[in-house]
């Protein structure tokens, strides 16, 4: 392999903030993630990132968007989602009551992926949620 060439490919989408586009983020991770182990709850952690961007922050307004990247290796699937702000608190896991009709999002991507990160982005903020190959039983490669 060439010195420069990194064993992670990433690949990113810009999508307009309609709830529409959540469809379209889900397809698109299970179009790049096709045949992996891991495609399932990358998937699923997609929806509701993008959810969350469009219906509570600057994403969903008007003119609004969310970005999203998956990045892959033998070793993790990460997803991130990047919002365009306007809350004034960042994005958290809530433990809500399993009939709670709202709240519980952050809560399940983090039952379901290994690692949750929330960092400030330029203007909003960025979750990022990684899976990993090796805690999957048989240890398959991403």
């Amino acid at each position: 392999m060439h010195e420069y060439m990194s064993t992670a490919r990433v690949w990113g989408l810009s999508c307009p903030g309609f709830p529409e586009e959540v469809s379209r983020a889900r397809r698109w991770t299970r179009d790049i993630l096709r045949g992996s182990p891991l495609a399932d709850d990358a998937e699923l952690i997609v929806s509701e990132l993008s959810t969350n961007a469009v219906r509570h922050t600057a994403s969903g307004w008007e003119s609004g968007s969310f970005h999203l990247a998956v990045a892959v290796s033998a070793q993790v699937v990460a997803v991130s989602v990047t919002d365009d702000g306007g809350t004034g608190t960042a994005p958290k896991v809530e433990h809500q009551d399993q009939d709670a009709e709202r709240g519980r999002g952050l809560g399940m991507v983090s039952a379901i992926a290994h690692r949750v990160i929330v960092h400030d982005s330029d203007q909003g903020y960025t979750v990022t949620a990684e899976l990993y190959a090796d805690a999957r039983r048989g240890g398959h490669p991403c």
